[in-house]
């Protein structure tokens, strides 16, 4: 098993030194992977180590090990805090219980002492990544999860937020069982019930319980604030003994419940993944109930004979287009466009008939270009009123080509866009830096509540674009700061110490040495 990586931190050497090479570290499971004089610098090394263990003193200049404790909470939740400390202090105990510490030693620490401890902590960390690991327990917690899942899964079948190539796969997964020759969707609308949740709950058992039929499968679930049907037809099963059995729920809703329950039926779909073509029949038989009445299964083919032959830019498109344009490359874009002109031409409907499709999509492109703040005409080039339909194009293959073109011109935007961002943001964050050095509370967090951030995307945001971290990039400009003060004032260190944001002299003057390699008295007198 990998060894757990430990960051010990105490202001005595003697101590790092003693601990270092007293304790048998590949024997319990551990590797010290780096050393710290106090709290300050241990920060810097721990988010370049990310050890799994930090052992500490409490009393270290600088910063305590309680607050480093308070810190590496927030930004390595899973590491584990041994603490120790040569004052025998209730208070100290207290705060380390809080701080969630596993152990608080008192000084002089022995190495039977420090085994003993090292070897429980073993027990915990391996206890914690058996249970992380642990698949049969996450299979039991899969399991468990199941109900809930399936319903997911048929509710985003329904809204085509399931790619159709993906269907049976997903449904394999949640060991579910819909294969068949038809897939049909039903909806159910309750009118008048004082309690909307308690009706839906109602017919759904009045669904479970009345739906054997023969030729088809039946599945009921909850569905927003009602309840739907997913149908399964199986050896030829016929859309009308559904409907008839549907109209009978209906009927029984209304002896037993007092509720008037209208069903509306979409037409059957060749295949699973197009059940969301069936749901919106379904949605649209429902519309007609003021016609037709209420308290009955209503079925779209009868009122619209068409109904069975339709095509809809879905939100399972829009996500899959917008997640290409914006977070893939070239390529990317080029497929899901593809995919989107393979559904077209899949369809066997001429272009006329596919005009509020493109609509849909011209609608999509939209949204990516304003959502960016990006000017329409950047993108559908100048005088676009948007009065363009599919029958402009002379084929699906022209129509995807122009699909096409538009994309990768709000993706080259996008990342232009992005670029230009990314660099004004890190200008704005030196500027700011150069502006407060001074202060000595001056921080990561404070920085991004002015820039409107989160901590955790501005530093990588930082990191990436100026190759340092920001504790790093605000290091470096005040000990320039402090250097040139040094060569051209006769101001007091301390004084100097205090302008570029240190309070305590002596860990300034630590600093200064660490990054020119002597002290400013040193640096002062070689400069003169």
């Amino acid at each position: 098993m990998e060894e757990y990586r430990v960051l010990l931190v105490d202001d005595e050497e003697d101590i790092r030194v003693g601990i270092g090479r007293k304790m048998d570290w590949t024997a319990l499971g551990f590797a010290l992977v780096g050393e710290a004089e106090n709290g300050l610098e241990a920060l810097d090394l721990a988010e370049a180590l990310e050890p799994d263990v930090v052992l500490t003193d409490i009393k270290m200049p600088f910063m305590d090990g309680l607050e480093l404790c308070r810190i590496l909470t927030e930004r390595l939740p899973a590491a584990k805090f041994v603490v120790f400390s040569g004052f025998d202090e209730f208070e100290y105990a207290k705060r380390a219980i809080r701080m969630n510490v596993f152990e608080y030693i008192l000084k002089p620490i022995s190495a039977a002492e420090l085994g003993g401890v090292l070897r429980r902590l073993k027990d915990r960390l391996d206890t914690e990544r058996t249970e992380r690991q642990n698949t049969e327990a996450l299979r039991r917690r899969y399991e468990e999860s199941l109900p809930v899942l399936r319903e997911l899964f048929y509710a985003h079948l329904l809204e085509g937020r399931v790619p159709p190539d993906q269907a049976a796969e997903r449904a394999a997964r949640l060991e579910l069982d819909v294969t068949g020759d038809a897939w049909a969707a039903a909806l159910a609308h309750v009118d008048g019930a004082p309690d909307r949740e308690l009706a839906a709950l109602s017919v759904q058992q009045l669904l479970d319980e009345n739906l054997a039929l023969e030729g088809w499968s039946c599945r009921a679930f909850l569905y927003g604030d009602a309840a739907a049907v997913l149908a399964v037809s199986r050896d030829g099963g016929s859309v009308y003994a559904l409907i008839q059995a549907l109209d009978r729920v209906c009927a029984l809703a209304e002896s037993y419940l007092g509720l008037t329950l209208t069903m509306g039926v979409g037409a059957p779909c060749a295949g699973l993944g197009e059940l969301a073509q069936s749901a919106a029949g379904a949605r649209a038989a429902l519309d007609y109930r003021g016609l037709v009445g209420a308290g009955r299964a209503i079925y779209i083919g009868d009122l619209e004979p068409g109904a069975g032959v339709r095509i809809s830019f879905d939100e399972n498109d829009e996500r899959e287009l917008a997640g290409a344009v914006r977070l893939g490359g070239e390529a990317e874009v080029r497929e899901a466009v593809d995919r989107l002109t393979e559904k077209v031409r899949r369809s066997g409907l001429a272009a006329s008939q596919c005009n509020l499709f493109f609509l849909e999509l011209l609608t999509c492109l939209l949204r990516l270009a304003r959502g960016a703040g990006l000017e329409v005409e950047e993108v559908f080039g100048t005088g676009f009123t948007g009065a363009v339909q599919a029958t402009d194009f002379s084929s699906f293959t022209a129509m995807g080509a122009w699909c096409l073109e538009r994309c990768l011109r709000i993706q080259a935007l996008f990342r232009r866009q992005r670029t230009d961002s990314a660099g004004q943001t890190v200008e704005r964050a030196k500027a700011y830096i150069r502006e407060h050095y001074g202060e000595s509370d001056l921080s990561v967090e404070r920085l991004c509540d002015h820039l409107h951030l989160s901590p955790a995307y501005f530093s990588t945001l930082f990191k990436r674009e100026t190759g340092m971290s920001f504790t790093a990039h605000v290091t470096v400009i005040r000990m320039e700061a402090a250097a040139e003060a040094l060569r051209n004032s006769e101001d007091k260190t301390y004084l100097i110490a205090r302008r570029c944001g240190y309070e305590d002299a002596n860990y300034f003057s630590y600093v200064f040495k660490k990054h020119f390699g002597v002290t400013p008295t040193k640096y002062r007198a070689g400069a003169l």
